[in-house]
């Protein structure tokens, strides 16, 4: 499909380029008509090269992305020195239009192809690959929950192996999972239940002969083999594979927290939030007419947060609760709908009927760009939490208080009330462990769907 949809881009790239550049057929641009037909054939090879097709990088994550921007690039200097060296004269306003164009076509195109691979996985459990989970059976049962919860992912568990010389039942009840046997049973295992990969998850009774002599099992029937690291939740940059001897030890940097990219995260959160508090500025002020005008009490709702080293702050919301909402609290505390330390009822009686339109859509947030340009928050991070929620913090969740909260975050993608406790402090710890500008500017795309969805806003 997606060769297919890389080749009629890169056609329609072409007539396009060729159309704004000369407009019409003569003897003198016979050649661009020609370069615009063999143009999908070139694109393809290119973003073939680039490994932009292999299984492993698509429909999750921005590798996919990163391979067909390399290739759009790789393909430009390509016909760039290959005309210079040749002396070949070329249209450059030609080359100019059809090469770009064919690059951001092709990104948007296969933007739409995963979420609509994505919406088949969930609604259809179509194109999913089938994975026999080894390892201990609590690690099983969260790795199945979690698939089960992502379906994007495109991993669904068949089955699932546990160490030898232990007790064990023929079947995981918690997730419904069946067990083929032991890490002596893995091969059988993966030919008795079909499946298309082995995912390994940390366990000490499998050590590295065994990974080994299973990887030469799985060679056979080209079974993919996935192996998961004691580590959870950081990836990306901060993990680089370094040999020693011939075992890979997997070397793990320190989330950036200070330096110079943190520096441009400061300034481009101020600078967006400044320009939108001016662009933004007619809505705010409607907002806050409607709320005045709708039931009294002021527009503006100022509570203390904690913030980055656990300091204190008054973060800015526009009141969404009647006046005496802190005051009834205590009386609704025993109709908390959310586990852990937070406090969420789906109606709760304190929400004004205009504070449900505004929460649905997260406009009743839009004060906090305040907070972001006085330096308190920041565009993404985790969620700012009240300072009896910090004092119920376990000691690892304290970690989320390394970095300033944020507007919008993991947790806000990802389905934000409807998550449970453990799932946003996952969440938000691995955020803290895995930040980079580019993960920034992803979530803050993906926020925008997620506030037109408005599911779990409550």
């Amino acid at each position: 499909m997606l060769v297919a949809l890389d080749a009629v881009v890169a056609l329609v790239a072409g007539g396009v380029a060729f159309a704004v550049r000369f407009g019409t057929v003569d003897d003198s641009t016979q050649s661009y008509l020609l370069m615009s037909v063999l143009l999908p054939i070139a694109w393809v090879a290119a973003v073939g090269l680039a490994r932009a097709y292999e299984a492993r990088f698509l429909f999750v994550g921005s590798d996919e992305y990163h391979r067909v921007l390399l290739a759009g690039l790789a393909l430009t200097s390509l016909v760039a020195v290959v005309s210079y060296a040749f002396h070949i004269d070329l249209a450059r306003g030609y080359v100019l239009v059809a090469l770009p164009a064919a690059t951001v076509a092709d990104l948007a195109v296969r933007y739409a192809a995963r979420k609509w691979v994505h919406h088949n996985r969930h609604t259809q459990q179509r194109f999913m690959s089938k994975v026999m989970l080894v390892g201990y059976e609590r690690a099983i049962a969260g790795m199945t929950r979690q698939l089960n919860r992502q379906h994007y992912h495109g991993m669904q568990v068949v089955g699932a192996c546990l160490p030898p010389h232990r007790p064990y039942h023929d079947r995981i009840d918690d997730v419904g999972i069946d067990v083929y046997g032991t890490f002596l049973d893995v091969a059988d295992a993966v030919d008795r239940a079909g499946a298309d990969m082995v995912a390994v998850l940390a366990c000490p009774e499998f050590d590295a002969e065994a990974l080994r002599r299973l990887a030469w099992q799985l060679e056979k029937t080209q079974v993919d083999l996935l192996v998961a690291p004691a580590l959870m939740d950081v990836a990306g940059p901060r993990t680089t594979i370094r040999p020693v001897d011939g075992l890979p030890l997997l070397h793990v940097e320190h989330p950036k927290l200070s330096g110079g990219r943190r520096l441009v995260k400061e300034l481009f959160d101020r600078l967006v939030a400044g320009t939108a508090l001016i662009l933004l500025s007619p809505l705010l002020l409607a907002i806050g007419l409607a709320i005045r005008f709708t039931s009294p009490g002021p527009a503006l709702f100022r509570q203390a947060r904690v913030g980055k080293d656990g300091t204190t702050f008054g973060v800015y919301k526009f009141r969404s609760m009647y006046a005496d909402a802190e005051a009834r609290l205590a009386e609704l505390r025993r109709l908390n709908e959310h586990d852990g330390v937070l406090f969420k009822i789906r109606d709760d009686p304190r929400v004004t009927r205009l504070g449900k339109h505004l929460r649905r859509y997260s406009l009743d947030e839009l004060p906090q760009l305040l907070n972001i340009v006085r330096g308190q928050m920041s565009l993404v991070g985790p969620r700012p939490p009240l300072r009896s929620e910090v004092d119920q913090y376990a000691d690892d969740v304290h970690r989320r208080l390394v970095v300033k909260p944020g507007l919008t975050g993991l947790w806000q993608v990802s389905g934000r009330s409807d998550l449970s406790w453990d799932e946003s402090v996952r969440l938000d710890l691995r955020y803290v462990e895995n930040w980079s500008l580019a993960m920034d500017l992803l979530i803050l795309w993906r926020t925008a769907f997620a506030v037109v969805k408005s599911s779990g806003a409550y």
